[in-house]
């Protein structure tokens, strides 16, 4: 086969960049080693700042998302019982969009089946070949049979563990990673928020998130040890132990329920550099991972989504490789600024085993700083809306 552009990856990143390729109209090859009602199961966040909303535009896939999506203006911080919002569109004038990743997804692959774009699932041993070259092509097998496909570029979007990353030598790359000494323990439950925000709550017993997918369906998450299993929690300790670790006002409202999925996440920072080798991009959890804190990873997936579809577009559309030769310096502009904006907010946030007295006096001062000015406010408001791209 021959395409303009092979994507790695048929998770959100890799169908909105086919997507607006297919809106520019290059055309486009994805490959996805899971079949579509594996990705579709998957449970991710769903918290979107206005540049990804403005992307699904883009692609002509936001209708759903503006009829189902739930705009907030503003999130809830909680130190123990102390409890204080941040105003988004007092701080921005923007806010967020609460649509989750499965729906993003779901609109997606509707989008890309009904344009007739060429999805392939259940891909093995994928291989990159020559990215280094002007002539990159992709080898890999469904049901035993070898294919190969030749194509411009390659666009990697296929995750922390796929094969694009690696794609790249180490004489090439360098990785930098931060890992946390806990994880999050998150259920999602067919019941309505405690609250119409999201509240993230610092407490004595560690972190506790309240988010939500919709007015019905909820999703919580408290800070857990990583050697933690979903087992080893019953729902019923779950929701104890959550009640502890938010403001009471909260906890006696709380509705619980029986979990629909449950699941441990470890908490990751890591950037490799650079995102490009030749004619191979790297997008998203393949270059880059944040913690959850702050709703940042479909968001940074995103922004590099718009660096490399622009960038090809002006390539096929003018002949410029300017956008092309800069993707990696202009991606990871952006990227350390999440990953910056991450790392405090979790740092913020949570509860270390290694705190002393000093640094639990500090993390305080440090919420109440944020609770008491206004330009902390709006500092973390620009960064939580999304930086511009």
């Amino acid at each position: 086969m021959r395409t303009q552009v092979v994507v790695i990856g048929g998770g959100p990143s890799g169908l909105l960049l086919s997507q607006l390729l297919h809106v520019h109209g290059i055309d486009s090859i994805v490959l996805e080693r899971k079949t579509k009602d594996y990705v579709l199961g998957r449970i991710r966040a769903g918290v979107l700042e206005q540049g990804f909303v403005n992307l699904m535009e883009k692609a002509g896939v936001a209708d759903r998302l503006h009829a189902e999506g739930f705009e907030h203006d503003g999130t809830l911080i909680a130190f123990d019982d102390d409890c204080f919002r941040i105003d988004f569109n007092a701080q921005t004038g923007t806010p967020v969009v609460i649509y989750g990743q499965t729906e993003v997804t779901r609109d997606l692959y509707e989008a890309r089946e009904a344009a007739g774009g060429t999805l392939i699932f259940n891909t093995e041993d994928v291989t990159i070949h020559d990215a280094d070259t002007d002539h990159p092509f992709v080898t890999y097998s469904v049901d035993g049979q070898e294919q190969r496909i030749d194509a411009d570029f390659v666009a990697g979007c296929d995750g922390f563990h796929g094969v694009s990353r690696q794609a790249i030598p180490l004489s090439v790359r360098r990785e930098y990673e931060k890992v946390y000494p806990f994880g999050w323990l998150g259920i999602l439950s067919e019941t309505p928020p405690v609250h119409d925000e999201l509240i993230y709550s610092s407490s004595r017993r560690g972190f506790a998130l309240c988010s939500m997918r919709n007015e019905n369906l909820s999703r919580y998450y408290i800070q857990c040890s990583l050697s933690d299993s979903p087992d080893d929690w019953t729902d019923s300790a779950f929701w104890a132990e959550l009640k502890r670790r938010i403001p009471k006002t909260f906890a006696d409202h709380l509705v619980t329920g029986p979990s629909i999925e449950k699941s441990i996440a470890p908490l990751r920072s890591f950037v490799t550099e650079p995102m490009q080798w030749g004619r191979l991009f790297l997008c998203g959890d393949a270059a880059h991972i944040v913690p959850p804190t702050g709703a940042k990873g479909l968001n940074t997936a995103s922004s590099d989504v718009y660096y490399l579809h622009n960038a090809l577009r002006d390539y096929y559309d003018h002949g410029s490789r300017d956008g092309i030769d800069a993707y990696s310096q202009n991606a990871l502009t952006r990227i350390w600024k999440a990953e910056r904006f991450s790392w405090w907010f979790s740092s913020l946030m949570h509860r270390f085993p290694d705190q002393s007295e000093f640094d639990l006096k500090i993390q305080r001062a440090e919420i109440d700083f944020l609770r008491t000015n206004t330009a902390a406010q709006k500092a973390m408001a620009e960064n939580y809306v999304g930086l511009p791209y």
